[in-house]
């Protein structure tokens, strides 16, 4: 082991000291290696950064929780088909509310884009929910300050509401808003509640630019960009998701007079068809980054490859020497390896330096992150690159004859 050891270090020693008479040479050939390696690094960032992304937004739907809507999630049927379908009705949903068994909570829901004014100041275009008073339940978010209104209040369609954190640090960034009274469009309600922060939805749509308001007086006061409710319902268990889903199915089907021959015309929507496409889209982005990253490093590689067979060439008579005095054949190929290997593992150090400052540029307009993993895997290509570039000259190393490298002018 240590005489290994011994070899390993004088190796080290003289890759490194070739690499250093041959500066201009050693960066030029590592060229390859630093863009394919920016290439693995960015695109591992992104892949991380956009994984991150979405299961924190994936949370925020609940895993236990179903969407009943007229448009399902992720496609793949006939669009007119879902356009003509009837839109899904209060009186649906009350249905479910009376049937359901297997459900924890159910929730009609249905969003309108309004302004809020409070004194001299107005937020455009916050998201108004008209829900129940169960609304906390079914989604597991909670109240930051306040309280959601009640059932009799949803029930009575009283002017209250309940506001994203968002919208509260707009229009009172000094002020408790609780008890304050506010106006969505030309409406006024006193607020009750103010929700805790949730994010974003995919980096796109804000949890928090929000106002919600009893679903009874919703109806009354403004116009759906979506038409019709959607009903959310939280099923009694994580294990029961299936069953409860089934239910519903029913009596939604039941509830829209449905014969039995005649499919669905509504979509239970849920986590997991999100997830599955969300897996698909990044199957495909994967393939193709690792395509053109592997094209990036395959051109590095026959560089690396080529000008260790030029030094092999030019160290013909030292590779005679060393073996002429007892240097055996593993000797020769392992230090040719190690040059070859520190070659790529100097193209992918440079490499890294590059794609951190470029990850969190591209950060602006993509989520990325750049884990201790990432990093690790890059330095690891960039040594596999190294050897696999590095074996064949290596091996022409070792198998030379003594004599005939003493010869070599």
């Amino acid at each position: 082991m240590r005489h290994f050891l011994d070899e390993f270090k004088e190796g080290m020693l003289i890759a490194f000291a070739a690499i250093r008479a041959n500066k201009m040479r050693s960066v030029l050939t590592t060229l390859g290696i630093v863009i394919g390696i920016v290439s693995v690094t960015l695109m591992g960032t992104a892949i991380e950064g956009l994984n991150r992304a979405f299961n924190k937004s994936i949370a925020a739907i609940g895993a236990d929780v179903l969407y009943v809507q007229k448009w399902p999630w992720g496609g793949g049927q006939d669009w007119w088909t879902i356009r003509n379908r009837k839109d899904i009705r209060i009186q649906q949903a009350k249905m479910v509310e009376r049937q359901a068994e297997t459900a924890k909570s159910i929730s009609p829901t249905i969003f309108s884009l309004s302004r809020a004014k409070y004194s001299e100041k107005v937020i455009e275009n916050i998201v108004v929910a008209g829900t129940d008073a169960d609304f906390l339940m079914t989604t597991g978010v909670n109240v930051l300050l306040g309280r959601f209104f009640t059932a009799i209040e949803a029930e009575g369609g009283w002017p209250v509401c309940a506001i994203g954190s968002e919208v509260a640090e707009n229009l009172f960034p000094k002020e408790n808003p609780i008890g304050k009274t506010i106006k969505l469009g030309s409406y006024a309600y006193r607020v009750v509640g103010v929700i805790e922060r949730q994010g974003s939805f995919l980096g796109m749509q804000s949890l928090d630019n929000r106002a919600y308001v009893p679903i009874n007086r919703f109806f009354k006061q403004f116009k759906s960009f979506r038409g019709g409710i959607d009903i959310w319902v939280k099923a009694g268990s994580l294990e029961g998701v299936e069953e409860t889903k089934e239910e519903i199915r029913g009596i939604m089907r039941k509830a829209r007079g449905i014969s039995p021959k005649q499919p669905d015309d509504f979509a239970i929507n849920q986590q997991e068809i999100l997830v599955q496409t969300f897996n698909t889209i990044g199957v495909v982005i994967a393939g193709v980054g690792l395509f053109i990253t592997g094209l990036s490093l395959f051109v590095g590689g026959i560089g690396i490859m080529n000008i260790m067979f030029v030094s092999v060439t030019e160290r013909t008579k030292e590779i005679g020497i060393r073996k002429a005095i007892g240097a055996p054949r593993r000797t020769i190929l392992l230090q040719f390896l190690m040059e070859s290997a520190a070659l790529c593992l100097i193209g992918g150090i440079i490499g890294l330096v590059i794609a951190f400052p470029l990850s969190l540029i591209i950060d602006q307009v993509l989520p990325t992150a750049m884990p201790l993993s990432v990093v690790g895997i890059a330095l690891l290509v960039s040594i596999f690159v190294g050897v696999v570039s590095g074996s064949l000259p290596a091996f022409r190393a070792s198998r030379l004859d003594p004599v005939d490298a003493l010869r070599y002018e």
